[in-house]
């Protein structure tokens, strides 16, 4: 790693003129941490959407996706927390789940972690991918092998699982580590109104103390994290096809054919 240390996003005058603007926030209603990553790199608009849980979305909501050019969309949690969804998803929007933290595979590595302030920040995403490469193979996989369209992948507050595979996707498709911190330190401020809907804690404020206690932040740890991912290197060693990869890159710059 080279250069000064990062320890916060660029002030805001800054980021107005930058490709990470406000203008990748979107407005599905139902949710409350959504974004284009259109911008970022070589991401064409409408490619890529992170999000949190999309069952909380409504029929307005599902409305917006769609016309967003949603086409897929790649869900990153557990089985046991699927839940009803709050209104029907549209005909021509395909749900894929893959597992991605799999959490039953290695109780060891999960009992250490999660007792570790480590967890729910990016300085967890290295020991995650070292261990567990072929989870993050099959959410690349997925997105790689999606139908044509816009593809939207979320956890269940889209920042932590959907952050770790927004990290690869965008270290992949050529955004520097700090749009892709900046991107991911975006999704703190959305916690609060995500709590209050939902009724289930972020745990962001035990996160935002454990980050001053040790003098870091996320941006700062983000920014670290990015700058030691090799994603064209990582993702072949971790299962991802050239095919695959190839197929990543054309969807992610928009040349895939849109449905």
């Amino acid at each position: 790693m080279s250069g000064p240390v990062a320890t916060g996003p660029p002030p805001t005058d800054i980021l107005i003129g930058m490709t990470t603007s406000i203008e990748r926030d979107l407005d599905w209603d139902g949710c409350h941490n959504v974004r284009d990553l259109g911008g970022l790199g070589v991401v064409a608009r409408g490619a890529l959407v992170r999000a949190d849980g999309l069952d909380k979305l409504t029929g307005r909501g599902w409305a917006a996706a769609y016309a967003h050019g949603i086409r897929t969309v790649l869900d990153l949690r557990e089985s046991d927390e699927y839940g009803v969804d709050a209104a029907p998803r549209p005909d021509g929007i395909t749900t894929v789940r893959v597992e991605l933290d799999g959490m039953a595979e290695d109780a060891e590595f999960w009992g250490r972690w999660t007792e570790d302030w480590r967890w729910g920040t990016p300085q967890f995403y290295g020991p995650f991918m070292q261990r567990f490469p072929h989870r993050i193979a099959a959410a690349v996989t997925a997105v790689a092998q999606a139908a044509p369209g816009g593809v939207v992948f979320h956890c269940a507050a889209g920042r932590d699982r959907t952050g770790n595979l927004a990290l690869v996707l965008l270290s992949l498709l050529g955004a520097s580590p700090e749009e892709i911190a900046e991107d991911y330190a975006r999704s703190a401020a959305n916690m609060t109104a995500l709590e209050t809907a939902t009724g289930k804690p972020s745990h962001q404020g035990a996160i935002d103390a454990a980050y001053a206690e040790h003098g870091t932040s996320a941006y700062a740890d983000m920014v670290a994290a990015a700058r030691a991912v090799d994603a064209a290197t990582f993702l072949p060693a971790a299962g991802v096809t050239a095919a695959d990869l190839a197929a990543l890159r054309t969807r992610g710059t928009g040349s895939s054919p849109s449905s």
